[in-house]
């Protein structure tokens, strides 16, 4: 048992990585990959059953995949009861933290995926989802999603085609910053919001940009996307722009959210309740493509919390 947990845990942190891109959710992951622990050691604890298996990279990817199939499976039926709008729990590192020194968490932090890549895998049928996240993302050959989805190597083609085509429509915000132009994007944003001024902010944001934000009901929140620039204009200047006006009640600090640059902020809300805040953001040609606003408690859990330092507007 000593030797299969050395072998098992030389592949959690890409196992995680595998289950955090298909379930957009950390303790999700945490939980699949878990999972995947137990029927490994379940099934190949006899030596004699440990020896038929070849390839224990390919054995644990796949049964780990197919625990997050029956997850988003079910998934689908909670979400449609979700309040408002949903967004994925986010996966938030200090700039100052350097790489996790711990595998599996490098793994899923240090990979820049972006909220915007997991908003845009939601729309993705469960099988489709996955088909995409073991070929495009971890190279798993299609015979063997085939296997996962048990179906043709035909069909998971065909698949991964139609997801494919699905992450990359039109109407899909698009991210494709490097961290100097997201520094500077950010940078940008949080001086125009601090102006107060529409036309500055206006000059950050893409004709097509949406805000989306989740509270799970826990505070009031649009319950459908902001659409354009003139109108997520106006309601980001009314949220952001009260930290500018009570900054002794906020704290903020740059973040990475999901590998890309983002703003993590503490304050009060109007009834007197504490608020948190995970802010992400997608960056395409210079403006912001997307504002993703993570406000659900029940989702920032395990956000580290802020510090005295951490003040408004946040150090760059």
């Amino acid at each position: 048992m000593r030797d299969l947990a050395t072998e098992f845990e030389a592949e959690r942190g890409r196992l995680l990585a595998v289950a955090h891109r298909m379930l957009g959710s950390r303790s999700e992951a945490e939980d699949a990959v878990q999972e995947t622990w137990l029927r490994y050691a379940g099934a190949l604890a006899d030596p004699t059953a440990r020896a038929e298996v070849r390839e224990l990279s390919a054995w644990l990817t796949t049964t780990c995949a197919r625990i997050c199939l029956d997850v988003l499976r079910s998934a689908r039926v909670r979400r449609e009861a979700y309040p408002g709008q949903w967004l994925p729990e986010p996966v938030v590192t200090p700039l100052d933290d350097g790489y996790a020194p711990d595998p599996a968490e490098r793994a899923v932090r240090t990979d820049e995926v972006g909220t915007a890549l997991l908003v845009v895998l939601e729309r993705l049928a469960p099988e489709q989802r996955v088909a995409l996240v073991l070929h495009d993302v971890f190279a798993v050959p299609f015979a063997r999603v085939a296997d996962v989805l048990g179906t043709t190597e035909v069909a998971a083609r065909q698949l991964a085609s139609r997801a494919r085509r699905a992450v990359t429509a039109p109407d899909v915000p698009r991210h494709t910053a490097d961290p100097v132009e997201q520094r500077r994007v950010l940078e940008a944003f949080v001086a125009a919001t601090e102006s107060g001024e529409l036309d500055q902010l206006l000059q950050v944001l893409a004709p097509d940009v949406v805000f989306v934000g989740d509270s799970g009901g826990h505070f009031p929140s649009a319950r459908r996307p902001v659409l354009g620039a003139d109108a997520v204009g106006r309601f980001t200047l009314g949220l952001f722009g009260r930290a500018g006006r009570y900054a002794n009640r906020v704290l903020a600090r740059l973040v990475l959210v999901d590998g890309v640059l983002g703003l993590q902020m503490e304050t009060v809300h109007s009834d007197g309740r504490p608020i948190r805040l995970v802010t992400a953001f997608a960056v395409d040609q210079g403006r912001v493509t997307a504002i993703y606003n993570q406000l659900n408690p029940e989702k920032l859990a395990d956000v580290p919390p802020l510090g005295v330092g951490d003040g408004w507007p946040p150090r760059w």
